[in-house]
């Protein structure tokens, strides 16, 4: 398996903590109010060069958090994205969805060569931000779970043109959130606390080739083979939630994974 650079502290000793009353001082561009409207801001240095339509969504409004995953503010993808805010602690919410057919199979999907962060790797089926959108957006723990669902439809129709009447939001089941910081390729990276979400149906594809270069569906020992192949390159977050929880949780999927969802603690990875 090759790896990639994956900071497993949450935080540094030189890393103040982020929290509502010294965030707008330690990053001015963050927004306090309750939800923001996308801006215009990517158009500068640091995405030069890049796909035009990921540059566009760098303009994304993403969750701002303090170390408890409580909404302290939003800002745009980019500022959330750069390793020079991340190494300062900056902090945001995500999401991860693993979909798995009626066979039990995992569908994986390979991120498309034009993304800005970590692209060409394989991960699970989707990973994405819910919005700093009220509909997206949750303070307490069963509204945020209920918000990164509806996020969750939004990017399966869009990443992988799987229609929301096949994953209905209620049978999205929450499992645990995990608390990660890794770097791309040392200007861009991910601090995010991730929701861990799964579902099980049977989907159309319709692949959108600017997000997706291919999907593959695995059973576990095929996933296993890949991680073994030792040519292949995986997400960080995948590898860590492979490491350390996957392969259980899968083995409940059709029996009493009922025990294991909607953890309230954060595992910090």
């Amino acid at each position: 398996m090759t790896t990639t650079t994956t900071t497993t502290s949450t935080s540094t000793p030189m890393t103040q903590p982020i929290t509502a009353d010294n965030i707008v001082r330690l990053f001015p561009d963050i927004d306090t109010t309750p939800t923001a409207a996308a801006g215009t801001t990517s158009q500068d240095g640091d995405l030069a060069g890049y796909d035009d339509e990921q540059i566009r969504l760098m303009d994304e409004v993403c969750i701002v958090l303090d170390q408890d995953d409580t909404p302290i503010g939003t800002a745009s993808k980019k500022t959330c994205h750069l390793m020079k805010n991340i190494d300062r602690g900056l902090l945001h919410r995500a999401f991860s969805v693993f979909l798995f057919d009626s066979k039990s199979r995992l569908l994986l999907q390979q991120r498309a060569s034009e993304k800005i962060t970590f692209p060409d790797m394989w991960t699970n089926t989707c990973c994405s931000h819910p919005l700093g959108i009220p509909s997206e957006t949750g303070a307490e723990l069963e509204a945020s779970i209920q918000g990164v669902r509806r996020a969750a439809q939004r990017k399966l129709l869009h990443e992988l043109g799987i229609p929301a009447a096949q994953v209905p939001l209620d049978n999205f089941k929450f499992l645990t959130r995990i608390h990660y910081k890794a770097s791309s390729d040392g200007k861009w990276g991910e601090h995010e606390i991730d929701y861990i979400l799964f579902i099980k149906a049977d989907v159309d594809l319709d692949v959108n080739p600017n997000e997706v270069r291919d999907t593959r569906y695995v059973s576990d020992d095929d996933l296993k083979a890949m991680f073994e192949e030792g040519t292949l390159d995986f997400t960080p977050w995948f590898q860590l939630i492979c490491q350390s929880m996957l392969f259980e949780w899968w083995k409940h999927l059709d029996g009493d994974l009922r025990t294991y969802q909607e953890e309230t603690a954060i595992r910090r990875m």
